[in-house]
């Protein structure tokens, strides 16, 4: 099967070099006790014959400091694409972001507003000081990853959402929905946000590990999110190394859990998505 990862994180052993620089100063713990370098991730990927994957800065890690993700792409071009940490609110922050993906080699960005060591969901994506970066985002054609929880912040997306229209905004997790309380429930919150043409899905562990544990009532989720996005706006991540299970073992619960789904589906979920947001991955393959 033709794969591309669309989340990955990789971390250096060589710290004077990369030096750790967390976001808030706080480094994850998985980052700290199992963390892989750009050629572990290589090995891992040939052992789990994924072809292609998407390389996203771990901020938790590292920042705003996107070093080590940019030069492993250019170590690997073709191979990996590069998403780096990006902070909107910075001074030029547009003309920063456009030197960025012209000659940076960023493939596309990351707003961090929540996560593991970040526990209150930040709604300054939304702020009219990042209006100039994401109308920027905009005009560069950019993937805009957007880490965040659903929920309050949910009419703060919807904000950028309807003033960005033509922004891709790929919500890293699906934004955490609460599959595990009522699967019926979360796809019909998810599905709702379907009406923005811009916004896209990537579906990792975080999801599909509550989708697993709810067996057949998993359909409730699914189906409402696919019918309403469709396939072709859904992409798979696995999150190594911040998920504990190993890359194959990863896929595999991906597998297993669209597995109910048409192949057609299931191929722009592990594949098509991914290269249709990061173009370079497309015209690598050729």
């Amino acid at each position: 099967m033709d794969v591309v990862d669309a989340h990955c994180h990789i971390i250096s052993e060589d710290t004077s070099r990369y030096p750790r620089a967390p976001l808030g100063g706080k480094q994850s713990a998985w980052a700290e006790s199992r963390p892989v370098t750009a050629a572990g991730m290589v090995t891992r990927m040939d052992g789990a014959g994924i072809g292609q994957a998407v390389l996203v800065q771990a901020t938790t890690a590292y920042g705003y400091d996107n070093s080590y993700v940019l030069d492993s792409c250019r170590g690997r071009p073709g191979r990996f694409v590069a998403v780096g940490t990006f902070d909107p609110l910075r001074q030029n922050a547009a003309d920063i972001l456009a030197s960025a993906v012209g000659d940076g080699f960023l493939a596309g960005v990351r707003l961090f507003t929540s996560g593991s060591t970040v526990p209150t969901q930040g709604e300054w994506f939304a702020a009219p000081e990042t209006y100039e970066f994401w109308r920027r985002a905009g005009e560069l054609d950019i993937t805009v990853c957007l880490q965040m929880r659903l929920g309050p912040a949910t009419k703060q997306l919807r904000r950028v959402l309807e003033r960005f229209p033509d922004v891709r905004v790929l919500l890293d997790h699906i934004g955490y929905p609460d599959i595990a309380t009522s699967p019926a429930r979360a796809g019909a919150d998810v599905a709702e946000l379907a009406q923005h043409p811009g916004l896209f899905l990537k579906l990792t562990h975080r999801n599909l590990e509550r989708l697993y544990d709810a067996g057949d009532a998993a359909a409730d989720f699914l189906e409402p999110v696919v019918a309403a996005f469709g396939a072709e706006r859904i992409a798979w991540g696995s999150n190594c190394p911040a998920a504990e299970q190993s890359l194959p073992e990863l896929l595999r619960l991906a597998e297993d859990v669209l597995a109910v789904l048409p192949e057609d589906a299931r191929r722009a979920i592990f594949a098509d998505t991914a290269r249709r947001l990061y173009p370079a991955l497309a015209e690598a393959r050729g």
